[in-house]
């Protein structure tokens, strides 16, 4: 049987990220300045680039202030889940299909759902 996570690869789901979050350069989600180090990669997940501004000395990395960030769910399980959702799937079937417990799944979709909502309504 395939296992679909073993299909999404965690560094071009980072790479991603990073492409449509700093499409204009990284800038620091504190200060805003584009004066940015990047100090390597996150101990626990080897594709999440960390970075220091030189104007505010805030570290930040890929995931900090999104919906991302604080959650113990790798972000291929994310983008895979929002891609569930994007196929109409209930809660049930995504957690089965990622082999998550169903109030887990429903936290996630609850989320991914608001950060979309307030990303439209930025937008707008």
């Amino acid at each position: 049987m395939l296992n679909i996570q073993d299909l999404i690869d965690d560094a071009k789901c980072f790479a991603t990220v990073r492409e449509l979050r700093w499409s204009n350069g990284v800038k620091c989600p504190h200060c805003g300045s584009s004066h940015i180090n990047k100090r390597g990669f996150h101990t626990h997940q080897p594709h999440r680039q960390r970075y220091c501004c030189k104007a505010c000395r805030t570290q930040f990395d890929d995931l900090t202030d999104t919906i991302f960030e604080g959650h113990h769910q790798p972000l291929k399980v994310w983008v895979l889940c929002l891609y569930f959702m994007g196929l109409n799937l209930s809660n049930q079937q995504i957690a089965t299909e990622l082999g998550l417990n169903k109030d887990d799944v429903q936290q996630m979709t609850c989320q991914l759902r608001e950060g979309v909502v307030v990303k439209k309504s930025l937008l707008s």
